[in-house]
C-alpha cells in the first residue's frame, strides 16, 4: 500500500538539483561584465552631472539615460534577489525613459541624482562582503 513508485524514488526534488560545473563560472563571467559595464555607464552619466553642478552650466538628457541605463544593468548583475533586482531596474527604466520623455533637465534634478548616489556609495563602502565559500 505504501508503495513508491521508481520515478519518485529516484529523481531529486527540483529545489536540491545542484548546478553544473560550467553554470557558475558563465554566470560569474556574465556578472563581472555586466557590472563593470553599468557601473561605467553610471560613471560616465554622473561624471557630467557633477561637472554642470559645479560648473553651473545646463546639460541634455543623455547624460541621464546613460546613467539610469547603467544602473538598470548594474542591478541585472549585481542583486542576487529577484524582487530588488526587478524593483532597482524597473525604477532605473522609469526614470530614465520619464527624463527622455520631459526633454529637460533642471538642477534639482542633478541634485537628486547627485546625493543619491553619494549615499548608494556611501552604502556600499561600509557593508561588509559576503564571505566566500
Amino acid at each position: 500500500m505504501n508503495e513508491e513508485t521508481p520515478e519518485s524514488a529516484s529523481a531529486p526534488a527540483p529545489s536540491t538539483r545542484r548546478p553544473t560545473s560550467k553554470e557558475p563560472a558563465e554566470d560569474s563571467q556574465l556578472s563581472t561584465a555586466g557590472i563593470m559595464t553599468g557601473s561605467m555607464l553610471m560613471f560616465i552619466g554622473f561624471l557630467n552631472v557633477l561637472l554642470s553642478i559645479s560648473g553651473g552650466f545646463e546639460i541634455t538628457v543623455f547624460p541621464l539615460i546613460l546613467y539610469f541605463a547603467g544602473m538598470a544593468i548594474w542591478a541585472n548583475a549585481a542583486i542576487e534577489q529577484p524582487t530588488p533586482r526587478y524593483i532597482v531596474m524597473a525604477v532605473a527604466i522609469v526614470l530614465g525613459l520619464a527624463f527622455f520623455h520631459y526633454g529637460e533637465i533642471h538642477f534639482w534634478h542633478k541634485q537628486v541624482v547627485f546625493w543619491f548616489t553619494i549615499v548608494i556609495v556611501m552604502f556600499f563602502m561600509f557593508k561588509d562582503s559576503k564571505p566566500v565559500t
